[in-house]
């Protein structure tokens, strides 16, 4: 893969490059999927009621949409045809890297939310283990006030 440069890269920075673009696409198609910050574009469109709106409220759906600029954008075309066929050959080459982008940031959301999930089950027992220690105390306090009551 060249740089913009001409420079030929070697395999590691283009892994490298199809991993960076691919994370960008994951956390933008996010984003704007599920972050406050663009819900008035998501209720604009209908939401999951209406088709526009549910390719934005899906962020399988929108990351296509971001690949297709970003891979221009980056000039990050991973997958190039054989045949020379002019214009044909750099509009499939487009739309063939920017499936590959795609299909690399679904399984980055996947690592994400496990990461995410597994984050928000320990925050849960953290606070589980709050509120026993806090039962345990407050009973503890109870008792030991009950011991110093004269009888």
């Amino acid at each position: 893969m060249r740089t913009f440069s001409g420079m030929e890269r070697t395999t590691s920075e283009t892994l490298l490059q199809l991993f960076f673009v691919s994370a960008v696409v994951m956390g933008i198609s996010y984003t704007v999927a599920h972050e406050r910050i663009c819900k008035p574009l998501r209720d604009r469109l209908g939401g999951k009621s209406t088709w526009l709106g549910y390719l934005v409220s899906c962020p399988y759906c929108n990351s296509h949409w971001v690949a297709f600029v970003l891979v221009p954008l980056t000039g990050s075309y991973f997958v190039r045809i054989a045949p020379d066929w002019g214009v044909v050959s750099a509009v499939i080459d487009w739309f063939l890297s920017s499936y590959l982008v795609v299909v690399i940031a679904a399984f980055l959301r996947v690592i994400f939310f496990w990461v995410d999930e597994t984050q928000g089950l320990v925050r849960r027992r953290q606070a589980e283990t709050e509120v026993e220690t806090e039962k345990l105390r407050t009973e503890a306090e109870i008792e030991r006030e009950e011991r110093e009551l004269p009888h």
